[in-house]
């Protein structure tokens, strides 16, 4: 029978999974190519390698350009296209499919069933239904309190594998030197620094199987998996608690956002986060989505209470302000918790860093003109970094507000006083996280010291 040549349509993480787990050793089919959006630089004219790629491509795959699409499939003779990123809209995913059809090729999405790896372990897996709603703080909430009860829990986040693939197959992060030696990204600094802080464990990186298995044989020891979801994706590691966080600043998006939908109908839990911050008439809106959706999910309301450093950095100041870039660019989101803050504690402005703008970060704003009077902090490789550093010491203002969840003064000389900006899930009433944790452990047979 004559294979099906497929080409798999993604953005350098759920891309390779899906390929690996479905793809990578199955003779029905043979991938010609990977493309890669435009978001993340350096991602096409590279290859998937074929020390990842398996026996049946020894020559690897090679990764183009999204925007080749209809050349691509009449070139290389393509049978399916399968969509394989995440938070983009409904029109965005059936947009892609008309122009796949329109070339003449098939369009398909794998599901949990064919992509998600059992693990040894329990696994507790959190998601969301848009990136930048809350995921990660109710990760380190969650690890936060099953180890003050004595559990060992690995972390798992999602890929994020801009840099050599086969030096990335696995990775691991237990201490802060493990970032430089890694090479990360401040997308991937954003993610693993808040967990070696808090003196846990993080692995990441391209072959998922690899890294569950050397996760679960952990020198520290692992009694419980817990899944770090990138975006708005659903996991890789099926779960046996899914717990879902829901943004009531974008209501409806849980249900117009592929695949944050998916997240919320397999949830067990749902947190309504930063309800301290929302209008009451959009929690009530997502509320209502969530009955329609998953009436049996444990709904559990949260906030997101903001601290900063030093309040007199922000008072009265011109102040420009740096928010986590990936919640800003395709997170949709034109403010974050760096705006709340210097709303609250008196900023006299928030100074627009375009005119400043340097390289990719100008780029960054014509690709996403929504972004207005913030700074995403965009750092995929050492030019965008510099370039980072360039605008903010360029921009005209008095003082910095620095949203992001590393300490990026850590790795850019910021010239001008600056103050951060952190924010931590915090539980509202009943029921918490507290109590589900504590019957997921005793179900699970934990060996909790509570």
């Amino acid at each position: 029978m004559k294979k099906k040549n497929v080409l798999i349509i993604g953005s350098a993480g759920r891309d390779f999974h899906n390929f690996n787990t479905y793809f990578r050793d199955n003779d029905e089919y043979n991938v010609v190519g990977f493309t890669a959006s435009l978001q993340v630089p350096g991602t096409t004219g590279r290859k998937y390698p074929a020390e990842l790629a398996g026996g049946l491509y020894p020559n690897g795959i090679p990764i183009y350009a999204e925007d080749e699409l209809p050349r691509l499939i009449k070139d290389l003779n393509v049978d399916y296209c399968v969509f394989s990123y995440s938070d983009v809209t409904y029109q965005h995913v059936m947009g892609i499919g008309a122009i796949v059809n329109a070339a003449g090729a098939n369009y398909i999405m794998l599901g949990p069933n064919d992509t998600m790896l059992k693990s040894k372990k329990p696994v507790i897996a959190v998601g969301a239904v848009r990136t930048g709603a809350g995921k990660s703080q109710t990760s380190r909430r969650i690890v936060g309190l099953l180890t003050e009860w004595g559990l060992k829990v690995i972390a798992v986040r999602h890929p994020m594998p801009y840099g050599d693939l086969v030096a990335q197959k696995v990775q691991r992060f237990a201490e802060l030197s493990d970032l430089e030696k890694h090479k990360c990204t401040i997308e991937e600094m954003e993610e693993y620094e808040p967990y070696i802080v808090q003196g846990n464990v993080i692995y990441a990186g391209v072959d998922y199987a690899a890294i569950l298995e050397a996760a679960e044989k952990d020198p520290k020891g692992c009694d419980i998996v817990l899944w770090d979801g990138g975006n708005n994706d659903f996991p890789f590691f099926k779960p046996d608690l899914m717990v879902t966080v829901a943004d009531p600043h974008r209501p409806g998006h849980e249900v117009c956002y592929y695949p944050g939908e998916i997240n919320l109908r397999i949830a067990d839990v749902v947190v309504i986060n930063k309800i301290d911050t929302a209008a009451p008439e959009n929690i009530q809106q997502v509320r209502e989505n969530i009955a329609k959706l998953n009436p049996d999910a444990t709904v559990v309301d949260a906030a997101s209470p903001i601290m900063v450093d030093d309040p007199d950095v922000i008072k009265g100041k011109r102040v420009l302000v740096i928010e986590d870039g990936p919640t800003l660019t395709h997170g949709g989101m034109s403010y974050g918790s760096g705006v709340v803050a210097a709303q609250r504690y008196g900023a006299r402005e928030l100074v627009d860093p375009r005119p400043y703008t340097v390289g990719t970060i100008t780029e960054t704003f014509k690709r996403y003109p929504h972004i207005g009077l913030l700074l995403p902090a965009m750092g995929y490789g050492n030019e965008q970094l510099k370039e980072l550093a360039t605008t903010i010491n360029k921009t005209d203002c008095d003082t910095v507000v620095v949203a992001t969840p590393i300490n990026l003064s850590r790795i850019i000389d910021i010239k001008k006083p600056n103050t951060r900006v952190y924010y931590e899930l915090q539980e509202i009433g009943k029921p918490n996280l507290d109590d589900i944790l504590s019957e997921f452990g005793k179900k699970h047979n934990l060996p909790m010291k509570k």
